[in-house]
């Protein structure tokens, strides 16, 4: 990670006084496996709390064993009564069975290119560019994932930081961006610091 850190402070000022301000990177992973891209796509568009929440009671419904047999085994009423919503129950059901048929192999993922990974993964319903491109930071560890344009956090971060202008475009972000491959990824860890964290996995 000091190669990391040396690359993104030798190549951006800005970054570098994040870097300074923020201290060392210690980012929090989580298993690279169905759980995890469960409990992202239950977190999509809610707060941290809430998700945590939401979380906490399917653990509770699953008997603390969260995996796809379990998780189809459980009716819609049940579902909903840990506060997911009709569209997730759909969502989380695709990704059990793809899961369970083998159609959703998270065992190949670690040999896969970022751009197989979303392709793969994207393939499941609610499983958006986003939300993959999260999974690959948290879960998959990848250092160099393609900078999120559409993390709202992330464009917060780089607005106030790089002082650009409203509203934030695709484009210049990823110009900002730019400099900081092969640790792209860090940097948005760095970003999201400044905002005090992402909701993702945490």
């Amino acid at each position: 990670m000091k190669k990391a850190l040396a690359h993104l402070r030798s190549v951006d000022p800005v970054m570098r006084e994040l870097i300074d301000r923020v201290g060392p990177y210690r980012m929090r992973y989580g298993p690279a496996g169905y759980a995890s891209l469960l409990r992202a796509i239950m977190a999509q568009q809610l707060s941290t709390k809430a998700a945590a929440t939401i979380h906490g009671r399917l653990v509770e419904a699953c008997g603390g064993k969260v995996e796809p047999a379990v998780v189809l085994s459980l009716g819609d009423e049940r579902l909903r009564a840990a506060g997911i919503s009709s569209q997730k129950i759909r969502y989380v059901r695709d990704l059990s069975e793809k899961t369970l048929s083998g159609a959703l192999d998270f065992g190949r993922l670690a040999s896969m290119s970022d751009q197989e990974v979303l392709t793969h993964l994207t393939a499941v319903k609610g499983v958006g560019v986003w939300t993959a491109q999260m999974f690959m930071i948290f879960a998959l560890r990848r250092l160099d994932v393609y900078f999120p344009v559409a993390d709202l956090g992330l464009r917060n971060a780089m607005q106030g930081l790089y002082k650009l202008p409203a509203p934030v475009k695709a484009e210049r972000m990823l110009k900002v961006a730019a400099p900081w491959r092969p640790y792209s990824s860090v940097a948005c860890w760095y970003l999201w610091r400044s905002l005090d964290g992402p909701a993702m996995l945490e």
